[in-house]
């Protein structure tokens, strides 16, 4: 029997999808009033600041984050973005076929062309996507604010 519960996220999401969530997180835990430069995002996440920037002007242009350029500029998330779910961020940033691949990788996995872990991963992952669903940026900021999680 094949098992997994040792699955990591990395192996789920995408690089993109992941320092977007973790960026949008960090940036909710931030004063409303405030605005957040990209590579005091970058140093507390650990990733790299080019990379990270081009994710932030990706949340700006899905109008998750507004922008402000030049000396004492930064990000802010919009009051919209903190509702959205997880698997609404992941969908935005990897398109909304993210989740439909199969596992092992193979070009055509369905329940009428079943690869050999397909009955075992489907319930994984309909639970997965329903955890993801139900997970808005704003409640984990809130929970990471508390001292509850933490983001690294």
């Amino acid at each position: 029997m094949i098992r997994f519960e040792a699955l990591e996220t990395n192996m789920l999401l995408s690089r993109t999808a992941e320092y977007a969530v973790q960026a949008l997180i960090y940036l909710a835990t931030r004063p409303d009033d405030g605005l957040t430069g990209a590579r005091e995002v970058a140093s507390y996440l650990g990733t790299p600041a080019p990379y990270l920037s081009n994710i932030l002007k990706k949340l700006v242009q899905h109008r998750l984050l507004v922008s402000t350029r030049g000396r004492g500029g930064g990000f802010r998330v919009v009051a919209t973005a903190r509702r959205l779910s997880v698997l609404h961020i992941v969908e935005l940033i990897d398109g909304p076929h993210a989740f439909e691949g199969c596992v092992l990788g193979l070009k055509r996995c369905a329940d009428a062309t079943a690869c050999p872990v397909h009955h075992v991963w489907k319930p994984l992952k309909d639970r997965m996507l329903r955890t993801l669903a139900g997970q808005t940026i704003g409640g984990m900021a809130d929970l990471v604010r508390a001292g509850r999680y933490r983001l690294v």
